[in-house]
């Protein structure tokens, strides 16, 4: 570890938990989202030892520093894996392989959260923040079978996943954001890392078909999230049925 990362670490030590989310929140605004996993990591920790949930917007802060670590380092990943013209292709394939390694260290420091202390925290309570920890396990797993030929990520993923699916078709609503989020990333898995198109497809439309039908139990907070999410999947499921319909031609 670097003496900069000690030093943002020891910031963080000693203080109650208000005054670790005042460091999260800090973080977040200055947009330095590395700080922010640290100091996450920190409430998370504390919040377990009195055998504590994130409260909503504590969850979202975790979910934002992942993300927006996660995020930036699997897109110079892609842009690495597209090639360079011009470039040594084993200086590059190392250049890779060192974000790949960042990658799977960061992938695995969220997952370690999410599975020793946040999902056992709500475990059985069949509620949204259930599914979203599960989601959670099952994005971070999906991103590492991105760039890690392993099969026990991508087992893990749709195991999650699949959990996830069952806790949120028992207790959340057809149009409830979560429950959609959560058929957006599962299609997708489905699509890009299981490589089974048609199950991908059956998720996407009976998920959208089903929000559809209940439109009008939305309400005004989650409309925008809800409707947009819904866009989504029928964007992929009219990419995913026209790439179907190509092959078989």
């Amino acid at each position: 570890m670097s003496s900069t990362m000690q030093e943002i670490e020891a910031l963080a030590d000693g203080l109650d938990i208000a005054k670790v989310v005042e460091l999260v929140r800090i973080a977040e605004t200055a947009e330095r989202y590395e700080d922010m996993c640290v100091f996450v990591k920190k409430l998370v920790k504390l919040k377990a030892a009195k055998g504590e949930d994130l409260d909503v917007d504590e969850r979202n802060l975790l979910s934002v520093a992942y993300k927006n670590v996660v995020g930036a380092k699997r897109a110079s990943w892609r842009t690495l894996s597209g090639g360079f013209d011009d470039a040594d292709t084993d200086l590059l394939e190392k250049y890779k392989k060192i974000v790949e390694d960042e990658l799977e260290i960061i992938c695995k420091e969220v997952l370690t959260l999410l599975t020793e202390h946040l999902c056992k925290t709500v475990e059985g309570n069949g509620d949204e923040t259930e599914v979203f920890y599960l989601k959670m396990c099952g994005d971070y797993y999906r991103y590492m079978s991105e760039f890690k030929e392993d099969q026990k990520y991508k087992d893990s993923a749709e195991e999650n996943y699949k959990k996830a699916m069952d806790v949120a078709e028992k207790n959340l609503n057809e149009t409830h954001p979560t429950r959609l989020g959560l058929a957006l990333n599962f299609s997708v898995c489905y699509y890009e890392i299981l490589k089974e198109p048609e199950k991908a497809c059956d998720l996407a439309k009976k998920s959208f078909d089903a929000a559809i039908e209940k439109l009008d139990t939305l309400n005004d907070a989650s409309y925008k999230d809800s409707t947009l999410i819904m866009q989504l999947l029928r964007d992929n499921l009219t990419l995913w049925t026209s790439a179907n319909d190509e092959e078989d031609q």
